[in-house]
């Protein structure tokens, strides 16, 4: 790809200071972060590393819009299919782990490129990993065996008794942060809301931060759009498959936008009427995940936001690259 100014030389790539430079690229789904992204590594010499929460797991990979195979090799790229179905994973090992990536890539003396939409795994990468204490299993096993037989009620009526500060915070329905915040409890005896906030520290790299994004009105019919293509390349033949592989055991993935509609309709008659409540919940829930990017990414002062119906992506990459060359 041609740009309207030359690329920095390979020696000064990523350097703002002491801090190396590290490109993030966010934003909704259905915005084309990851043809972007893509592009701009092959333009500045980059490799990838995913910051999206339900790719870590292997045979994830309609659902969650993963670059395909032949997208991979033509750029590398980090924390993608490093975990089986029924493998917990959580925001401190993304952590530790994209810390390992980074390093690896700057030895290479390539550029990072984090592209995703997780917002706790952004967050984390940016911010540094929560001050709550690791996993313990057994607890967790425990946890995670009371909420599938009691359910997210009964469970965050609990978390609400212990922590209603932190309660407050999450959703009734998110059974991942529910578990985590009773595990974190459990262990440490003391309320999630006393442990200290992450950003105390600051980070030893730059980060130049993008949220992509379109107007509501256009958002939501690429966001349609989107899940009408997925379930047309066979979605719901992957969520069977990874059904009997287990993917019930593991509250993340089973929970992740799309396969907990998915495993809903399976469990249901899977009549004509099952199928469209299925598809409209499946396009609900993703344009409603969408809103709660729009209000987490609307408090960080990091990132820029860029309207992609105004500004063309050729454009936009040569923005990101001449950013990136002079900070």
């Amino acid at each position: 790809m041609k740009t309207a100014f030359p690329l920095p030389q390979r020696e000064k790539i990523g350097v703002s200071g002491k801090k190396k430079r590290i490109i993030v690229i966010s934003g909704p789904t259905a915005t084309g972060k990851t043809h972007l992204s893509l592009t701009l590594a092959k333009a500045i010499g980059g490799e990838i590393v995913s910051a999206d929460s339900a790719q870590i797991y292997r045979g994830m990979d309609i659902g969650t819009a993963k670059a395909t195979s032949q997208e991979r090799a033509l750029v590398p790229h980090h924390l993608i299919d490093v975990r089986e179905i029924d493998e917990p994973y959580n925001v401190a090992e993304f952590y530790y782990d994209s810390q390992e990536a980074l390093k690896e890539i700057f030895a290479k003396e390539c550029v990072p490129i984090v592209v995703g939409g997780s917002v706790f795994y952004i967050r984390t990468l940016l911010y540094g990993p929560p001050a709550a204490p690791p996993s313990v299993p057994d607890i967790r096993d425990q946890l995670e065996g009371q909420m599938r037989k009691l359910g997210p009620d009964v469970l965050y009526e609990r978390l609400q008794m212990l922590d209603p500060e932190y309660a407050a915070t999450i959703s009734e329905r998110d059974r991942h942060k529910i578990i985590r915040a009773l595990e974190i409890i459990a262990i440490s005896e003391k309320k999630v809301s006393d442990f200290p906030k992450q950003g105390q520290q600051e980070s030893m790299y730059d980060f130049r931060c993008w949220f992509l994004y379109y107007p509501k009105e256009i958002l939501n019919r690429r966001i349609d759009e989107r899940c009408d293509f997925m379930l047309e390349n066979g979605f719901l033949e992957e969520v069977k498959k990874l059904d009997e592989r287990g993917i019930r055991l593991n509250s993340a993935a089973s929970q992740a936008i799309g396969y907990r509609q998915a495993l809903a309709y399976l469990d249901s008659g899977q009549t004509e009427q099952d199928y469209r409540t299925f598809v409209a919940e499946f396009k609900r829930a993703s344009r409603q995940y969408s809103k709660r990017q729009f209000t987490w990414f609307r408090k960080e002062p990091l990132f820029r936001w860029v309207n992609l119906s105004e500004h063309p992506k050729e454009r936009l990459i040569e923005h990101i690259l001449q950013d990136f060359e002079q900070g």
